[in-house]
């Protein structure tokens, strides 16, 4: 009989069971590594190498930005600002560089209200048909259209249609951007009706501290819709504050979802 075995079968009872307990806590240890470490892996891959822009931002703070993406007309820009000064609220408002090309007065009006000006890129093109290069272009071109109209250096950027890929997002970082999405559509563009609008707002299931709400300038039900849209807000106990103020400018990270989060590390 080999001695492992002598040695095991002259082992009081006790001592085999504790032996025996000793094994099964160690190789319970080990599966559980095992498959903590396979979910780690599993939960890096899912997000390995992907970049999110910030489509909200965590807070404990009651207050949510509203924004306007600029690429059409400008009949209702008056109108916009009128709103927003009554309400003493103040926006973000993404421009096109060709939009500030033919409005530069309703551009300098935005800004001398004191909302953000940001960046929407020269042409509204789609970001992910892009090079690196290409992207950069887009959003220089209306940051210098910016800088030679107003003086200022934007930072805010947000990608057309929402599309973004990796290569978009590092063409922002190489040029100081933040990226910016959203996480409450009011589907002003599709026209569906004022009540409609303000109802998808006001109850949209996303709604929360720090998130971010899209509109569109030069749509028909939304200056109608927004005074109203505003007041629901107010009265749920949201405050507004423009993205330059509602983001982390550093020392964060951004969650799957896209939400802001301070770093912990």
């Amino acid at each position: 009989m080999p001695s492992i075995f002598r040695r095991w079968y002259v082992l009081k009872l006790g001592h085999k069971i504790t032996i025996l307990i000793m094994l099964i806590a160690v190789f319970l240890l080990l599966s559980a590594n095992s498959s903590l470490l396979k979910s780690t892996e599993s939960l890096a891959n899912s997000s390995s190498g992907r970049k999110i822009p910030i489509y909200s931002v965590e807070t404990g703070k009651k207050v949510v930005a509203i924004t306007f993406d600029a690429a059409w007309g400008a009949d209702d820009t008056d109108i916009l600002l009128n709103i927003l000064q009554e309400e003493d609220v103040k926006a973000t408002f993404f421009l096109c560089g060709y939009w500030v090309k033919n409005y530069p007065d309703e551009v300098k009006k935005m800004h001398e209200a004191g909302h953000d000006i940001a960046n929407h890129g020269n042409t509204h093109a789609n970001c992910k048909n892009l090079s690196l290069e290409q992207n950069k272009a887009e959003i220089q071109g209306a940051h210098d259209r910016v800088y030679d109209l107003l003086g200022i250096e934007m930072n805010l950027f947000r990608a057309p249609y929402g599309a973004y890929n990796n290569t978009l997002m590092d063409a922002a970082s190489e040029l100081g951007y933040y990226v910016i999405q959203w996480d409450v559509d009011s589907w002003d563009w599709m026209n569906k009706g004022v009540q409609f609008e303000i109802s998808h707002v006001v109850n949209h299931e996303n709604l929360q501290n720090g998130s971010i709400i899209l509109f569109h300038n030069d749509t028909k039900d939304t200056p109608e819709a927004l005074p109203i849209i505003i007041k629901e807000l107010k009265t749920k106990g949201y405050s507004f504050v423009p993205i330059s103020e509602l983001i982390m400018h550093e020392n964060f990270v951004i969650d799957e979802t896209g939400r802001q989060k301070v770093s912990q590390i």
